[in-house]
């Protein structure tokens, strides 16, 4: 089974996160969120709490997506962090899939695998992103390789079911059982 790893600092968009992983195990993908943090307690950036199911550890480069929620300070947090630039180089490296949202996205830029690739974020990440090569778009999901970019709250269905099949699972079955069918259809 496929493993994903979300990444959880002070400060993350909720949404973000819980939308997205609960799309994921309605998949039947695992889910580990992962606290940057000592405690298994993280607070979102409306003060909303989430348990972490670990603390980070040295086995998290063994899981095939690395997810990143963004909202802020979280998406700083994660910036800041030596330990998650590593992991998204590695990722990178290994060419596994890296999917960050909202302001997320300026994690990558700083890890540098966004030199020439599209990628999109929140409006007031985007000189990050730009100043980190990439070629930014406004589409409400990019995939370009192994990362996948989008803008924020408003786009986080269309992001998760992204992942979905970037994991090789058919995301139709999961579209039609959660109503989103119209979200997808071309005017």
């Amino acid at each position: 089974m496929k493993k994903v790893i979300c990444l959880l600092a002070e400060g993350f968009e909720e949404t973000e996160a819980i939308a997205t992983i609960d799309v994921l195990r309605r998949a039947g993908l695992t889910v580990d969120l992962v606290s940057l943090n000592s405690s298994f307690y993280v607070t979102g950036s409306h003060k909303i709490k989430l348990t972490a199911d670990r603390t980070w550890g040295p086995d998290l480069h063994d899981a095939d997506l690395l997810f990143l929620p963004g909202g802020q300070p979280g998406s700083n947090h994660l910036a800041a962090d030596p330990r998650v630039l590593g992991l998204v180089l590695d990722f990178n490296n290994q060419g596994k899939t890296i999917a960050a949202i909202c302001a997320a996205p300026m994690v990558l830029a700083k890890a540098g695998v966004l030199q020439g690739k599209k990628a999109t974020s929140y409006p007031s990440s985007k000189d990050v992103v730009v100043a980190g090569g990439a070629d930014y778009r406004e589409d409400f999901v990019v995939v370009d390789g192994n990362i996948i970019t989008s803008r924020g709250v408003g786009t986080v269905l269309p992001f998760a079911c992204t992942l979905v099949e970037a994991m090789g699972i058919d995301s139709e079955p999961l579209k039609k059982s959660m109503l989103l069918e119209w979200m997808f259809e071309k005017n």
